[in-house]
Formats: structure tokens, sequence, C-alpha cells
């Protein structure tokens, strides 16, 4: 029995905001000098972002009188401690991810949602119980019965976990219906100690939410184009599980992102990917599309240097970079949403990778239909 992705939906905050106007916020909160003004633009400038997302639409405001969240001067203080950032995820999360849900199931006859068995949430930028799993059976009025599963903490790669959840789940029970939503505030969580490692991780997070709908292949309900889950890859990196790292702190949650990130990638994937291929009983020939995690710009150079793969072979990762920066692990749906709507690969086998903590290479091939 095989499982498929019959659906997929996608949802945002309303605040979107240009890369360049997040780039002056964040030049004031850092009190740069005009030196470091100028290299902190350089990483804007470069990030192949051109725009992001977030529940607090302070980012796109010069002015500390027009903050909403953030205390109303120049150095932010104080600065908003770890509650007050989650009690801002508990009031926000759940509607964009009620959004996403939505648009994903939109175009199944009948009532879909009564159809629903289990439901799998992902997130790692925030949490609290009863949490988004319930109120997401509440609001979107699935049974309550309906079985949950909360992947917390994983970073972005953790839908590909959500995905192979719902894989086994619907490879077990054919009659299974397992609806995936990730959510991720990561703007809840802009740390302004100056350093480099927060000046690239401020570029590059957003917010979003994406859910998906899963189920066996031969009892489809979708409609349309669909991709099949062929298979799964994990492992980790040990030697580079300093480079990149997700810590509760008092003014949020800490993100650690090196700039040897994108170099270890590069420096292992090949040879991962080689493992991956042999367990799978498949080969590079075989594989005509990529879906790669957008963690950064320099990321996705990084796989296709190391995979000898053209730029274009990347096209619709860079183009949800662009739009929507990097979202965790929402972000690989949004890039599958796009393969999934383009509608132009079927027949073709897709090799997708997210990368996270550990330093965690998570792996899939999917083929559309």
């Amino acid at each position: 029995m095989e499982s498929c992705i019959s659906a997929i939906g996608i949802a945002n905050p309303a605040n979107r905001i240009a890369q360049q106007d997040i780039y002056h916020f964040m030049a004031n909160a850092f009190g740069l000098d005009a030196t470091n003004a100028a290299r902190l633009k350089g990483i804007y400038d470069h990030s192949g972002i051109d725009y992001r997302y977030s529940v607090i639409p302070d980012f796109g405001y010069r002015d500390p009188a027009d903050f909403t969240f953030f205390e109303q001067s120049a150095g932010l203080e104080p600065f908003p401690d770890t509650q007050k950032r989650l009690k801002l995820y508990e009031k926000e999360a759940i509607a964009i991810a009620v959004d996403a849900a939505k648009n994903c199931l939109e175009n199944f006859d009948g009532d879909i949602t009564r159809n629903i068995t289990h439901l799998v949430t992902i997130s790692c930028t925030g949490m609290h119980a009863p949490g988004i799993d319930i109120e997401l059976v509440d609001r979107l009025q699935l049974n309550r019965d309906t079985e949950r599963t909360c992947i917390n903490f994983m970073g972005c790669y953790g839908a590909i976990n959500g995905l192979k959840a719902a894989d086994y789940i619907c490879r077990a029970d054919a009659g299974a219906k397992v609806l995936v939503v990730s959510v991720e505030l990561c703007t809840l969580h802009f740390q302004k100690v100056n350093t480099l490692d927060n000046w690239v991780a401020n570029s590059l997070f957003s917010d979003g939410a994406a859910a998906v709908l899963v189920e066996n292949t031969a009892n489809r309900l979708g409609s349309g184009n669909y991709l099949s889950l062929k298979n799964f890859y994990s492992e980790f990196v040990a030697e580079a599980r300093n480079e990149m790292g997700w810590y509760v702190g008092n003014t949020g949650f800490e993100m650690k992102l090196t700039s040897k990130v994108s170099k270890q990638i590069k420096k292992h994937i090949k040879a991962l990917t080689e493992r991956f291929l042999q367990k799978a009983k498949t080969s590079m020939e075989d594989i005509t599309a990529y879906a790669v995690h957008p963690g950064g710009r320099t990321i996705l150079e990084a796989v296709e240097d190391a995979l000898e793969l053209p730029e274009e072979s990347n096209a619709f990762a860079y183009q949800v970079l662009q739009e929507y920066g990097n979202m965790s692990s929402a972000t690989i749906l949004f890039v599958l949403d796009k393969m999934l709507k383009a509608g132009n690969l079927v027949d073709q086998k897709i090799l997708s990778f997210a990368f996270g903590p550990g330093l965690t290479v998570e792996g899939m091939i999917l083929e559309m239909h």
C-alpha cells in the first residue's frame, strides 16, 4: 500500500513586510554605526528575500512610537520575555493554522472534516496545553475522537517527520485520512544581542502555516494531481551538532546558526544522498526534480554545488525564499505546494531535503501524479 499528499494549503499573518524595511528596524534595534549598518545591509541585499510575514507589525516601522509589541524606545527595553512572546503565540498561531487547514480542504467534496481520522501538528516556535491540536479539532469541527500527534521543537525538518508519521498511519490503515498542520511564528523570537549569528538569523526567518491531507492512494477522496510518498531517510552529522541549535531563553527561544552550516551541508550532503538513494533502491538518474528546504540562499547553493545541480533545479525553493523567507518547518510544504500547483512535474521523481539541529538531514522521495 502507498500513501500520498492529496492537497496542500498555506497561510500567513496579515503583516507582509518588505525585507528592506526589516533591515532598517534591525539596524536601529542593534544600534549600529554606519560601518556595521552597511555590513548588515549587505546581508539583507544578498539574502534572496523580498518579503517576510510576521504577527508583529513593528518590524515594518522605523519610529518606535508606532510599536505595538516591543517597547516604544530605541533600545526596545524592557525587552519582551518568553512569557509575553508565548502569550502572543497562543493567541495568533491557531488562526493561521486554521486558515491553512481550510485552504487545504476547500476543494474536497462533502464534509471532508468528518472523514479525518488523525491530526498531526508541527511547531518549534511555541507551545501550550491544551494546544493547537485540540483547538484545530474544535475550530475545524473534526470528530472529538480524532487521534492527535504533536511534533514539537524539531526545527526546520519537522514537517518531514510529520509526513513520515502520516505515511506510516495511512500504510497501516487504508481508510485513514491524516491532516498534517505546521505552524511557525519564528519572528516572535527576535534577539537583539549584537552578534553576527543574530544578524544572519534575523535576516531570514518569517511566520507561516501549511497543511496537507495525507491519505492512502487506493482510497483517495482528493482529485487532481497528488504527490505519492515513496521513501524517507534521516541522518545527523555529529561533527556539526554545535553549528545549529534552538534553546529556550529568558527573552524567547534563541537560535544558534553559525556560518559553517552551509559548509557542513556542502561537505556531507553528497555522501548522505548516496546512502539515501541506495536504501531507496534508486539512483540520481531517476531523480528529475528537487524540493530543498530554503533555509537560506547559501544552503540552496551548497546543495547545488555538492550534488552538481543547476540553479534552476531549485527554482521553486528560491521562489518561496524570495516571497516568504524561512518559515522553519512550514517552508518545505510551501515548496511542495508550488510544485503541486504548477502541475508540470507529472510522473517525475522529486528528491527533497530539510535541515535542522543535530545537524540533522531529513529526506524524502516523492512522485507526482
